[in-house]
């Protein structure tokens, strides 16, 4: 069983998420927060597998909060969903410590399988976001090519 917290600041966004994840029979929803702090402190009590977070949130944006999880509650992976595909905030974000990067306007499916990676440890960026953020990171020569 995956245990999850949510994050957003908007509650029809979380209500949804919560609907959508439930529907997994290996996920459990543990918590909900409307703010990075909120999440911070939720997190650091329930100890999540995993905690999905909006990227801007009041309080404290989500990035910020990537930080602070990683620092406080290590074994807990952090996902960001957000409806900014800005290469950006995504390279910021996994730089952070964020396992995942998930827009908001992907297929619930894909936020599904972000949620089984991070689990495990594992990143995950769906399309559009990997082919994107490969392609900044080989102009600015931060890939080396292996032949």
């Amino acid at each position: 069983m995956i245990s999850i917290v949510l994050a957003d600041d908007h509650d029809m966004v979380r209500q949804g998420l919560r609907v959508l994840l439930q529907s997994e029979p290996d996920f459990r929803i543990v918590g909900e927060a409307a703010d990075g702090i909120e999440v911070i402190q939720l997190v650091e009590r329930l100890q999540p597998d995993v905690a999905v977070l909006d990227l801007m949130m009041p309080g404290m944006n989500g990035i910020e909060a990537v930080k602070t999880i990683a620092q406080r509650s290590p074994k807990t992976h952090t996902i960001l969903l957000s409806m900014y595909g800005n290469e950006g905030y995504v390279v910021e974000a996994l730089r952070a410590g964020a396992k995942a990067y998930v827009l908001k306007d992907s297929a619930p499916s894909q936020l599904v399988r972000a949620i089984r990676e991070a689990a495990v440890g594992r990143h995950y960026l769906g399309p559009p976001l990997s082919d994107r953020v490969i392609q900044v990171y080989m102009q600015n020569g931060e890939i080396g090519v292996v032949d």
